[in-house]
């Protein structure tokens, strides 16, 4: 069967208009659904020779996974390699990786991985891979009774294909994965003609039916639903003629008569027993789908202390039953206890989620991978969409429904977390971040909630909870002070303890006059890569560079609460641009507003630990922030 002969059909039968949603940026565009080609911003690349396009085809069928040296070798050479094989494999890479940077794509794209390369598809498109989405949604849908949009599916499927799959690629290998791509084609064909024809489009699809019977003749599900199409246009004597030519050509061909189905059909059509006829093979029973229920939350914090006040907002806020899913953005400066308060809550109210609760920390993970995380997390199965926007198209539906508890941790931006944002009204989002995050508040009514120092007293209860001893009852004046040298920071207040716990045959007093006299008292306060030192390092190094200078500059200040007139006289620019400069530490949550002076001047203040942060930066040699992980 020559696929050529259908391309024509499959393009008028994919044409559908694109829907109108957002459209991600995409790096490279692989296409591998007919001649083999690669695309940057809608322009072709020039892949070189037979041996460049086989490598770059194998790596492209095991995209995503570790394709070794040998593997390469014998695809390309097909078990006849020269002696200078895996060079000339290794300058095919090598001229491939060339070729998308002049392109514009800086990043690496081919992995070198022990025992061979990867094809990273991270940021990238595979028509491949769209079209075996898209069938499966379709496959989806059509399960659940819905044959519009399975059939809408099934168009922008098919209209991937530009001809028969990895053309210009010489190569067994190629071969046999082109035999089965057209195969796949060939069956999102016909299960797209059987949605027409359960949608009553009997007479539209005529030509196309006609067309492809008579490019491959020996298909009898193509051969029954054109009969079919022709019986419901009133064309019973044509329907009856297209079964005798099938039989003849199918006695001829493989010396066997046509099917069951279709001697069936040709007798029912015979007798016009049945003016409505089924459509076979379309007809999936839905599937009583069993929900999985994901319990993602980390360990609450065993010294969690107060906030009672920001939980029983969250509660006010988050518990109320609305139709719109409620939200809350918690902040504060770095070692505040934004993760903390965000964990125990999730905890403590779990219960009113008895769909699930998912949990994802924004650091570790760029939007795409924690969508296709919640998605499996779900129940998802089969090929995932690698566009983010149809990720949470499907993410959200998943969710519809649901009451299932999402928290967000550590979000930069509004961009990171939109599209992680269900519909339903059953569902709930906590976000932990330090960006400003203005758009989700003006999108979203959602609850900002500022987390402050503890209280004296919460924080004397947790010097003593970590302690489990009676040094912090013992000596109250002690413990309070300590409290203060920590600036009543719980990851400050945690790591005190932790060196008093170390440290058995210190009184509480011994540890608050080494803090006294220390040169630097953050690192005393500092333990472990991710120390209260080492998240200002790199809050500092996420600011621009004026606003990581006015930070330093501003620790010279005599006091900790100022107002933006002296600190324009410090940092040497006008009120205008001091204030400017101010508010952005402020959105940082360096710095903190703390009301207005008695001449209306708004005034701001610097916890503790980070003036002494700003300073040493300020003393240090280098930066504060470089080499900091």
């Amino acid at each position: 069967m020559d696929l050529r002969l259908i391309e024509p059909i499959d393009k008028s039968i994919g044409t559908a208009e694109k829907p109108q949603k957002e459209i991600s940026a995409v790096g490279l565009e692989f296409g591998v659904l007919g001649p083999l080609e690669v695309k940057m911003n809608g322009r072709g690349l020039t892949v070189g020779g037979p041996r460049q396009r086989a490598v770059l085809s194998a790596l492209l069928l095991s995209f995503n996974q570790v394709v070794s040296f040998d593997s390469l070798i014998e695809k390309v050479w097909n078990g006849r390699p020269p002696s200078t094989a895996r060079t000339q494999v290794a300058i095919c890479i090598a001229t491939l990786r060339k070729i998308f940077r002049t392109a514009g794509w800086d990043r690496e794209t081919i992995i070198t991985a022990t025992p061979g390369y990867m094809l990273g598809l991270a940021g990238h498109s595979l028509d491949s891979l769209r079209f075996e989405q898209l069938v499966a949604r379709a496959t989806e849908l059509t399960a659940e009774n819905r044959p519009a949009p399975a059939a809408e599916a099934l168009r922008q499927a098919l209209a991937l294909w530009r001809g028969p799959a990895l053309g210009g690629v010489y190569a067994p290998f190629a071969e046999t994965e082109a035999a089965r791509l057209d195969e796949q084609r060939m069956l999102a064909v016909e299960q797209h003609m059987a949605l027409r024809l359960r949608l009553g489009e009997h007479q539209a699809v005529l030509g196309e039916l006609q067309a492809l019977v008579g490019a491959c003749p020996l298909r009898d599900r193509l051969r029954y639903y054109l009969m079919l199409a022709q019986y419901r246009s009133g064309r019973r004597a044509e329907a009856l003629t297209t079964f005798r030519d099938g039989m003849r050509h199918s006695i001829e061909e493989i010396g066997l008569e046509l099917g069951t189905d279709l001697q069936t059909l040709h007798d029912s059509i015979l007798r016009d027993e049945f003016p409505q006829l089924d459509v076979p093979g379309i007809a999936a029973p839905q599937r009583e789908v069993r929900q999985t229920v994901p319990s993602q939350l980390p360990e609450s914090d065993a010294y969690f202390i107060g906030r009672s006040r920001e939980q029983w907002l969250m509660d006010d806020v988050l518990l109320d039953g609305s139709a719109q899913p409620p939200i809350a953005y918690i902040t504060g400066s770095p070692g505040i206890g934004k993760t903390s308060l965000a964990v125990n809550w999730a905890h403590r109210t779990a219960h009113r989620f008895p769909d699930g609760q998912l949990f994802a920390d924004l650091r570790e993970g760029d939007t795409p991978t924690v969508l296709h995380q919640f998605l499996r997390q779900l129940g998802a199965e089969g090929p995932l969409p690698a566009e983010p926007a149809d990720a949470a198209e499907r993410y959200r539906g998943m969710l519809e429904g649901r009451r299932v508890l999402i928290v967000l941790d550590h979000a930069s931006s509004y961009a990171q977390v939109r599209h992680l944002l269900p519909t339903s009204g059953g569902c709930c989002v906590l976000i932990t971040g330090r960006a400003n995050l203005d758009e989700l508040m003006q999108k979203y009514r959602a609850l900002r909630l500022r987390v402050a120092p503890l209280s004296d007293d919460e924080s004397r209860e947790t010097l003593t909870s970590v302690l489990r001893d009676a040094r912090a009852e013992d000596s109250p004046e002690a413990t309070s002070r300590l409290a203060a040298l920590c600036g009543h920071t719980p990851l400050a207040l945690r790591a005190a303890a932790a060196r008093l716990l170390t440290k058995t045959h210190w009184r509480v007093l011994d540890l608050v006059r080494r803090l006294e006299r220390s040169g630097d008292r953050l690192s005393e306060l500092s333990i472990g890569d991710d120390s209260l030192r080492a998240r200002l390092d790199r809050s500092m190094r996420d600011l621009d560079p004026r606003v990581a200078a006015a930070y330093r500059e501003l620790s010279r200040l005599d006091d900790s609460e100022f107002e933006a007139a002296e600190a324009a006289k410090v940092l040497g620019t006008d009120l205008l641009e001091a204030e400017d400069l101010i508010e952005t530490l402020v959105d940082a949550q360096l710095v903190e507003a703390v009301g207005r002076s008695a001449w209306g001047e708004m005034r701001y203040r610097w916890q503790e630990l980070v003036r002494l942060h700003a300073f040493h930066c300020l003393a240090a040699a280098t930066p504060c922030g470089v080499g900091t992980d």
